[in-house]
């Protein structure tokens, strides 16, 4: 199917649709019975996210199961630091960890290792020849913002606060690690988009923990030069932002990054976001993960909410962030057939 009839695609091109696309955040994983089984024969998250064999599998499942408009590839956001130079584990239990952390170690003292890239590459030459045809593609990468705060500190955190300070003490550093960031993610996505994904996410999981200043300056502006640099390179190809936590900064966002849509969390109002938001903007959300979880009336009438506010402007139907590992696979069935009736 042409890539422009779509429909997921269609709307991030600015079209409206009577019925909505939707694919979920994180829908590749440990809710889906198939991922747990293939993930007891083949090792540990980054085994599986650097086995083109594997993530291109697990990329499938969710689309094969439920017929997502959407199919986001399976990897992981820490990809990109990985690329910079970091040591990348997941320990069971505790999460991604990078070594060494930059609030101990510099930038200089990284050597990059480009040729990490090279494993997604091929996951997505492997997807996009099995994908159904009227399925879209998206490739993603982590925002600057984010990606630095799990470098600095090493690891997630509640505050985020080692890159907070470090951004505050010596700003020239971290501008020059934000300004690393930037360029690798521009490379990682021009070669995902060049092995075949069709448009491509940024995921900006800590934006909310920014000041309105820093916010422009970590988030707004980075943001922006990767998409001024995509577009030179790719220039139909549709971005979407996530910025999450962004509350009263996503029209400053919306406005001044240039991404075609905007994905919202959950806890932004959909009627205030669809009267603050330009009315053309696509946008894409914002389900609590919870609603999901907790079913029934619940997920029946935020399911309508997000679908009444958004009725007249271009909406792709998302999680207002990634799906929980104990989301039962029926409450989602009947999310489909609520967004889909």
């Amino acid at each position: 199917m042409p890539a422009q009839r779509k429909l997921l695609l269609s709307v991030l091109s600015g079209e409206k649709s009577e019925r909505k696309p939707v694919w979920l955040m994180r829908q590749a994983g440990r809710y889906l019975p198939e991922y747990r089984a293939l993930r007891e024969t083949r090792g540990g998250f980054l085994e599986l996210a650097m086995d083109p064999d594997a993530a291109a599998e697990i990329t499938l499942q969710p689309s094969r199961r439920f017929g997502f408009d959407g199919a986001i590839l399976f990897s992981d956001i820490l990809i990109v630091p990985f690329a910079l130079g970091q040591n990348l584990s997941f320990e069971a239990g505790e999460g991604p960890a990078l070594t060494p952390a930059l609030v101990d170690a510099s930038l200089g003292a990284l050597q990059q290792v480009p040729e990490r890239f090279e494993p997604i590459f091929r996951t997505v030459e492997k997807v996009k020849a099995s994908l159904p045809s009227q399925t879209s593609f998206l490739g993603f990468a982590g925002s600057p913002w984010t990606v630095a705060t799990y470098m600095v500190a090493g690891r997630g955190s509640r505050d985020q606060a080692e890159a907070r300070r470090l951004a505050y003490r010596d700003p020239m550093a971290f501008a020059a690690l934000v300004d690393a960031i930037v360029g690798a993610t521009v490379d990682y996505l021009d070669g995902q988009i060049r092995a075949g994904v069709e448009a491509v996410q940024l995921f900006d999981s800590w934006a909310g923990s920014l000041a309105p200043e820093q916010f422009e300056r970590w988030v707004i502006e980075p943001t922006a030069r990767i998409v001024a640099a995509l577009r030179t390179r790719h220039r139909h190809v549709p971005i979407i932002g996530f910025p999450k936590g962004a509350g009263a900064k996503l029209a400053a966002y919306a406005r001044e990054t240039g991404i075609d849509a905007v994905g919202l969390d959950e806890t932004i109002d959909p009627e205030w976001a669809a009267a603050i938001l330009p009315p053309e903007l696509p946008v894409q959300g914002n389900l609590d993960p919870l609603a999901l979880i907790a079913g029934g009336e619940a997920l029946e009438k935020a399911v309508a909410r997000i679908l009444s506010a958004f009725a007249e402007r271009p909406h792709i139907f998302n999680l207002g962030h990634g799906i929980l590992p104990d989301t039962p696979i029926a409450h989602v069935e009947h999310l489909l057939r609520l967004v889909r009736q």
